[in-house]
């Protein structure tokens, strides 16, 4: 199995990775044209400027947001572009949760605000697939907005959620047809690839491998590197060890109170091992869907 020490290529579902190359200033063109694939032509996005990734609520004692990357265009469309890694219980909650920070932000503090809004898109990559079959296999790429339930036409237009089910992504490099398939392909596979395809020419990809090429790091971002992927491949296999054994205690039981305990009993035990591992609190919560709160207690 090849290291991350092997690899040519960062892999951009670590937060490093997905950082360098989307979440940077000197990047932020790989940005705009991954946005402008992923919208189709509903967007054409000319520039982004960053704005910053902390969102604090309306007092010192409301929870915060921390968003992977938050930017917003020309005409003051917000959009926050989040890598999600495992999934959590509540995850959709929680991405509307975000949503409410550039909107609330908004607000004028005039006399005479008349509440128009602008636009404000979210975009979840997902390295998982929601669960109890929501969707079938094929259906990988999800448009949410607000509609009428009665004639399903799009109430309010303003509010985007763009969710993507990345492990449904099964396409060979000489099956990528559109713009959207090759930014797919590149965020499913870029580790793994020791050359850049044929298939992904053009100066866009071109920044792009150069950007990722571990080669060319300085020692200090390549050891900033190999830490981030470590931690990120023990939360992910501290994950799907904990899923698989909450599971097995779940059916042995043969009740939903077993399954529900013997997950967070499992989740209780990778928080204590991540913890004494020095990760930060924010992390071991995204891994375990544990509270800050409950984290701190242990």
């Amino acid at each position: 199995m090849r290291t991350p020490h092997d690899a040519r290529y960062i892999n951009p579902y670590t937060d490093f990775g997905f950082k360098k190359l989307f979440g940077t200033e000197f990047n932020k063109d790989l940005l705009a044209d991954f946005l402008n694939a992923l919208f189709e032509g509903e967007q054409v996005i000319t520039d982004i400027h960053y704005l910053n990734s902390e969102r604090l609520g309306a007092n010192q004692e409301s929870r915060r947001a921390i968003f992977d990357v938050y930017c917003e265009n020309t005409k003051g469309e917000k959009f926050i572009v989040e890598m999600q890694n495992v999934f959590q219980q509540f995850y959709k909650d929680r991405s509307v949760y975000y949503a409410t920070f550039p909107i609330q932000e908004q607000a004028d503090k005039g006399d005479q605000w008349d509440f128009r809004l602008n636009r404000v898109y979210t975009v979840g990559i997902l390295n998982f697939v929601f669960p109890d079959d929501e969707y079938s296999p094929e259906c990988m790429h999800h448009t949410v907005k607000l509609i009428d339930v009665d004639d399903k036409h799009v109430f309010f237009d303003k509010l985007t959620f763009i969710y993507l089910e990345m492990p449904k992504f099964k396409k060979k490099v000489n099956e990528l047809v559109t713009p959207l398939d090759k930014w797919l392909f590149v965020l499913s596979n870029l580790s793994k690839l020791m050359e850049r395809p044929p298939e992904l020419q053009g100066r866009i990809f071109t920044r792009l491998f150069e950007q990722a090429e571990i080669s060319r790091f300085t020692p200090e971002e390549q050891r900033a590197y190999y830490d981030n992927f470590k931690a990120w491949n023990d939360i992910n296999n501290a994950v799907l060890t904990a899923r698989r054994e909450g599971h097995d205690e779940g059916r042995e039981e043969g009740r939903e109170e077993g399954r529900e305990q013997g997950r967070n009993e499992k989740a209780r035990e990778i928080a204590r091992n991540l913890k004494s591992a020095n990760l930060p609190v924010a992390d071991i919560a995204q891994a375990t869907g544990l509270s800050p709160k409950e984290i701190d207690s242990l």
